[in-house]
């Protein structure tokens, strides 16, 4: 997974430039998620994802690169390899459990698979279960009509209270520095694994304020403990 010394683990997603890539890994960040649907206003085109994901390794060999895509289809797998340099695809779209089993199949060894839900009632959370098996870790985003991410939508913290899986889980959704200490808080008996920024420290989509990063960090790192992987 993370090669961090404690959790939660943080990520910023939505990176576009390498130059921003490589400052946001210095800061401390151990992932940064790098968007391939073309829908969304921070989409990155193939052929700057290298350079993007080689800048944060540069900065911060620990840091792993997170290839967002959602519902790929077999001419895309060419594209998610690793060759990419990111060494996570994570599936943000509505990819069903076989879907998954396929891909993992298809992509290899050489990379985690990680599964977005987007969660629309607490009822939702019940599908980590049916994911648990063939996939390396989950990430819950809120559900918003049309869009996959990067919304600052927000689960409701006390749907995830006791919300325990079998495997690592990122929070996602309106993650900013002022909000850290309030939903860690709440979920002191079951936190989550890792944070997932992306909107909450941005000027703009795509366009990440370094300072915002640093404090989200610091927001973080005051809740850092031991827990074994």
């Amino acid at each position: 997974m993370v090669e961090a010394l404690g959790r939660p683990w943080l990520k910023v997603c939505g990176l576009r430039q390498p130059d921003q890539a490589a400052a946001v890994a210095a800061l401390g960040v151990d992932a940064i998620g790098v968007i391939a649907v073309s829908s969304s206003p921070r989409f990155v085109e193939v052929a700057q994802r290298p350079a993007l994901f080689a800048a944060m390794r540069q900065a911060s060999p620990r840091c792993l690169g997170v290839l967002v895509v959602a519902d790929p289809l077999a001419a895309d797998l060419e594209a998610l390899g690793p060759e990419g340099g990111h060494q996570v695809v994570q599936l943000h779209g509505a990819e069903s459990v076989q879907r998954c089993q396929e891909l993992r199949a298809a992509l290899g060894s050489h990379l985690q698979l990680w599964k977005a839900l987007r969660i629309r009632s607490q009822a939702d959370l019940a599908q980590a279960s049916a994911y648990a098996s063939v996939v390396d870790a989950l990430l819950l985003d809120a559900w918003v009509p049309d869009q996959l991410g990067g919304t600052g939508h927000r689960i409701p913290i006390e749907w995830l209270e006791g919300f325990a899986p079998s495997l690592p889980w990122w929070l996602a959704g309106g993650i900013t520095p002022e909000r850290v200490p309030s939903a860690l808080g709440a979920l002191a008996a079951s936190p989550p694994d890792g944070l997932d920024a992306s909107s909450g420290v941005e000027r703009a989509p795509g366009d990440k304020d370094l300072a915002r990063v640093e404090q989200l960090v610091a927001a973080v790192a005051a809740f850092r403990q031991d827990r074994p992987s």
